[in-house]
């Protein structure tokens, strides 16, 4: 057959439908309008997004994803939260650095574009940027079916913030690690989440004692907590001296990084509560406490140190803004390497 002859080929014969992608940015749209600070010039719709900054000091940038907790929200078609986790992802790093967000981008990656799924991915990116007082300043959707299987796509999230805060007091030994809830597993440990899931033969749609009255697909795609709002109107009130994102590496990891040399956090296990759907996922494992505390955030999502004086007034704050809060631990010196001592 000539070529002259031949049916001519389009991007869709290869699975890519520019019209779906169109289509996928026009939802998209009211969304991201709805997360707009003042500074913004240009968003969603250019080739790039344009924020107005002309104040003197440091930008922070980070970058992330939700990991496999994706799978959980593919397998159970409930994929209008997981847009939330993407976003505290990122924003609580920036705030653990004592920075304000300004503006977030998105990444979508699927084997189809499919306009109502990534809307709804778009419209929980937009409710964790309003939590977040953070611009939905663009992103990028790509159709990839030679890269994804169907029904198949990943996250990642980009965000900018200023440096707002910077602690006015060293970290001294005494001082108290205060230790800030989550709301869950967050979007860490995913993979060990789901292989106990396979190895116990649990059923995503079906409840169990230990977590009534939700399904066990539902627990896992609780929302990570944005602790933007918290932080930020803690820092006004009290002084804090040192912050932490408690993701992959669990307290464990993540606290130390947060201490000058020569000190370290001695954590009492037993000073909060665990929900009873993490006692029963680590007997399920079942798994021992050193790999379950640095696996998972373990029912604490943040830290702050402060001073023993202002414990009572930060819990106050924090309880002001819908955070518990619980005294975990103290800072004490040490000439090992930085670190965390478990009692």
């Amino acid at each position: 057959m000539t070529g002259r002859n031949r049916k001519s080929l389009g991007y869709k014969d290869a699975g890519v439908d520019i019209d779906r992608g169109n289509e996928a940015v026009r939802r998209i749209q009211p969304w991201a309008l709805k997360t707009y600070r003042p500074e913004v010039v240009v968003g969603v719709g250019g080739f790039a997004g344009s924020f107005a900054w002309q104040q003197s000091g440091v930008l922070l940038a980070g970058a992330d994803g939700v990991g496999s907790k994706l799978l959980i929200a593919q397998e159970l078609s409930k994929v209008d939260t997981i847009g939330i986790d993407l976003v505290a992802m990122n924003v609580n790093d920036i705030l653990a650095q004592g920075g304000e967000p300004l503006f977030f981008l998105d990444y979508i990656a699927t084997h189809e574009i499919v306009p109502s799924t990534i809307e709804q991915l778009i419209q929980g990116v937009a409710e964790g940027c309003m939590r977040a007082h953070c611009t939905l300043l663009g992103g990028e959707t790509a159709e990839l079916p030679d890269l994804y299987q169907p029904t198949h796509f990943d996250l990642a999230g980009f965000c900018v913030g200023r440096q707002a805060y910077t602690p006015p007091e060293p970290v001294e030994e005494g001082d108290v690690l205060l230790g800030l809830a989550s709301s869950g597993f967050h979007s860490n440990g995913y993979a060990l989440l789901r292989k106990i899931v396979r190895d116990n033969q649990l059923d995503w749609n079906r409840s169990y004692p230990e977590i009534e009255p939700t399904t066990l697909g539902e627990s896992f795609l609780t929302p990570t907590q944005i602790y933007v709002q918290a932080v930020q109107t803690l820092w006004t009130r009290v002084s804090v001296k040192a912050m932490a994102h408690i993701t992959g590496g669990g307290l464990t990891e993540n606290v130390p990084r947060t201490l000058p040399q020569g000190f370290a956090a001695m954590i009492d296990s037993r000073s909060w509560p665990r929900t009873a759907l993490m006692q029963w996922i680590q007997k399920l494992g079942p798994v021992d406490d050193d790999e379950w505390r640095r696996t998972f955030n373990d029912g604490i999502g943040f830290t702050v140190v402060i001073a023993p004086k202002h414990l009572e007034s930060a819990q106050s704050v924090l309880e002001d803004q819908g955070i518990k809060s619980y005294a975990i631990g103290r800072i004490v010196q040490t000439s090992e390497k930085q670190g965390v001592i478990w009692t």
